[in-house]
Parts: structure tokens; C-alpha cells; sequence
């Protein structure tokens, strides 16, 4: 069973859990990069390489399944042992990506295939390889709050980075050339950083290995097809605000643009600042409590959005806004738990195998999502707020189990 041992907010104590200071700053630079094109990815190659949407969306996915593929040997390399080289890789493979994106001619749909294929494996491996890291300097609820901490430095990376390229925007294609230019060097100087911090563990012995293979003895991977299935549906919540709210805002309820936006920097500032928080106040708690509870936040804000778009058209807005509140805190409450579970379940072993399957899980959720609630969305409020909840509901179900 899990500890139940609450944790306190030490800020030094917690900067050394997370990685040390070198590390925070790598994944600082390495979070503003990323901000600063992947969610303009798609207009980088309407804009610049004159590729049409369809053709630019398919590449964006060919680099998501790919890069999801390669997470059983991203696996196996961290159980060698291998920690802040696998971070430091990850970002490095992302160079690559850009660089052949700053490279590739308008039109040539292969070689944005190829760029978004290095992103795509770059991005699928970090996840991974960053709470493999974190498990190795961190430990019981200590680990928790510094995988929380990653988490938010992360997000105010990210929002800081998406930002400032939409302020850059307004000089159209230069301005989008040079935000890939900016890309290349933080993701460079954030793996050089990774890299100097040198974490590593003791990988397996052969005869840990062996057994692993046969599938048996008590310290072996342990059998989570369950969470693993439920995490793929908790994985939606991460999608609703940046595509399921906006699409119902804008095209359905013909809403101002606005309140989608105001939805995401709400999003953004709240996991920010409540992340480590609220991951800290449910320590007491056994973490597959928490992640059940989770699923029921998550379940009772579908039912609120439900609601909310049946409410008259002066005030749904601002009451799909509210709530909007509800499904931020079952998203914290999800990614403060889920990865801590799978990592206290997890033999040190075989750590790797074990976060690259719950990597594959909530990759596949995320890369199934946009198009489950774009199909969802018109049959109506019931079908796509309804199914959430059910579907929400019976993987909380499969975890409490």
C-alpha cells in the first residue's frame, strides 16, 4: 500500500528532488523552445512551406505514432541504467527536427514528414525519461512533489514560450523561421545542461532481466493493464480545454473567441501555481485513492459541462468558464498521482519498461482524443460531455479496482 507520509513544500529540498538547479534550468529552456513552435507546428507548414492542412495534420500524427513506437526501447535503455542521457537524447532528437524543418523547401510534405517524425519521437520520449531521472534522485512522496514540480515548471515553460510566439506572430513567415531558429538553440542548450548533470542508475542484472522475460518471480513488471486502460481515457482531460471547449465555444455555441482563451490561461495559471500545492495536501492519501478521485472530479465537471451549455445563451459561457475550473483540478489531481502510482508500483529494475508502457498509454489518449471529440461534438451535448463522463467514470472504476 501506498504511504500515506504527507510531504511539505521545502523549496531547496525540493530543487534537489527535482534534478538540482542545472536541471530545473535545462527544463525551463527546454519548455519555453518547445512553446515557442510546437503549438504553431501546423501554421509553420501552411505558412512558410505552403503544405495544406490535411497534408501538414498527417505528418504532425505520422511524428506522434512513431515517436510512441519507439517508447519500448526508450524502455529498455533506461533500465541500462541510461537517465539524464536519455533527457538529454530526447532533446537533441527534437534539434534534428528542427534544423531539417528550417531546411525543408515549400512543398515538400516528405521532408515535414521527417522533421515532424524527430519532434514527435523527441516529445513522446521526454515524459519517460524525465520521471525515470526524477525516481532515481527522489523518493516515496519527496519523488511526488518533485514530479509535480516538473510538471508546473513545465507548463509555465510552455505557456511563457507559446507566449511570446504569439507576439511574434504579426511578422508572418520570418517571424515563424525565426522561431524555429530560437528552438534549435534552447533545445541545445538545454540538453548540454541535461547532460552535465550526469544521473545515472544501476541497471539491471542479467538475472533480473531473465526473469522479467519469463514473466515470473515477485520483483517482475508488474501487471497494470487495467490502469493502463484507464489512463488512456483519464488522458482526454489534458485535450479538453485546448480542443474539445473551444470547439463547442466557438462553433456551437457561437461564443466569443475569447472565453476559449481566457479557459486556457486559467488552465495554464492554475497548474502552475496548484500543482506542487494540491499534490503536497493529498499525500496523506493513498495515491491510487487519489487517482480515483481524480476520475470522479473529472466525471462530475462532464456532467457541469453538460449542464452549463444547456443553460440560456447569455450565461453559458461564462458557466462552461466555471466549470472549466472544476475539470483544471481533476487534471491536476490526475497528473499529480498518475505518475507517482506508476512509479512507487514499479520495481527499480524494470522502471523504464514500466514508464514507457504508461508513456504509450497516455500518448495514445492524447493522440486519439482530438479526433474522438471532434466526432463526438456533433451529436450533440449528451453524446460528447455524456461519453466523457461515462467513459471517465468506469476508467476511475478499473483503477479503484
Amino acid at each position: 500500500m501506498a504511504s500515506t507520509t504527507q510531504t511539505q513544500i521545502r523549496p531547496r529540498a525540493l530543487l534537489h528532488a527535482s534534478g538540482g538547479p542545472r536541471y530545473a534550468v535545462a527544463l525551463t529552456v527546454d519548455a519555453i523552445g518547445t512553446g515557442l513552435l510546437r503549438p504553431f507546428l501546423l501554421l509553420y507548414g501552411a505558412m512558410v512551406l505552403r503544405l495544406s492542412a490535411p497534408e501538414a495534420g498527417i505528418a504532425m500524427t505520422f511524428g506522434i505514432v512513431v515517436g510512441l513506437l519507439c517508447m519500448p526501447a526508450v524502455g529498455r535503455w533506461l533500465d541500462r541504467g541510461a537517465r539524464s542521457t536519455v533527457v538529454a537524447a530526447s532533446m537533441l532528437v527534437r534539434v534534428l527536427g528542427v534544423v531539417l524543418l528550417l531546411a525543408t523547401p515549400e512543398g515538400s510534405a516528405e521532408l515535414f514528414t521527417m522533421a515532424a517524425l524527430f519532434l514527435g519521437v523527441g516529445n513522446q520520449t521526454w515524459p519517460a525519461a524525465h520521471a525515470a531521472l526524477v525516481a532515481t534522485v527522489a523518493h516515496g512522496r519527496e519523488r511526488d512533489a518533485a514530479l509535480a514540480a516538473g510538471r508546473a515548471l513545465r507548463n509555465a515553460g510552455l505557456g511563457a514560450g507559446a507566449l511570446l510566439a504569439t507576439v511574434c506572430l504579426a511578422g508572418g513567415t520570418t517571424a515563424l523561421r525565426s522561431l524555429a531558429v530560437v528552438t534549435t538553440l534552447a533545445y541545445l542548450v538545454a540538453a548540454a545542461l541535461t547532460w552535465s548533470v550526469r544521473v545515472h542508475a544501476r541497471p539491471a542484472s542479467p538475472a533480473a532481466v531473465a526473469v522479467v522475460a519469463e514473466g515470473g518471480g515477485a520483483e517482475s513488471a508488474p501487471r497494470m493493464g487495467a490502469l493502463l486502460a484507464a489512463n488512456v481515457i483519464y488522458a482526454f482531460c489534458l485535450n479538453v480545454p485546448e480542443i474539445a471547449l473551444p470547439l463547442v465555444l466557438v462553433t456551437q455555441m457561437h461564443a466569443s473567441p475569447m472565453w476559449s482563451a481566457v479557459i486556457f490561461v486559467a488552465n495554464t495559471v492554475l497548474v502552475v501555481t496548484l500543482q506542487v500545492p494540491v499534490t503536497v495536501l493529498l499525500s496523506r492519501f493513498p495515491r491510487r485513492s487519489v487517482l480515483v478521485v481524480a476520475g470522479a472530479v473529472l466525471t462530475a465537471s462532464y456532467l457541469g459541462f453538460l449542464a452549463a451549455v444547456s443553460i440560456g445563451h447569455d450565461w453559458a459561457a461564462p458557466a462552461v468558464a466555471v466549470v472549466s475550473v472544476l475539470c483544471t483540478f481533476g487534471e491536476i489531481i490526475y497528473a499529480g498521482s498518475a505518475t507517482a502510482l506508476v512509479t512507487a508500483l514499479a520495481p527499480a529494475h524494470v522502471l523504464g519498461r514500466v514508464l514507457a508502457r504508461f508513456q504509450l498509454s497516455t500518448g495514445f489518449g492524447l493522440a486519439v482524443s482530438p479526433a474522438a471529440l471532434t466526432a463526438l461534438a456533433p451529436h450533440g451535448p449528451v453524446a460528447l460531455w455524456g461519453g466523457l463522463a461515462a467513459g471517465t467514470l468506469l476508467a476511475a472504476c478499473a483503477v479503484a479496482a
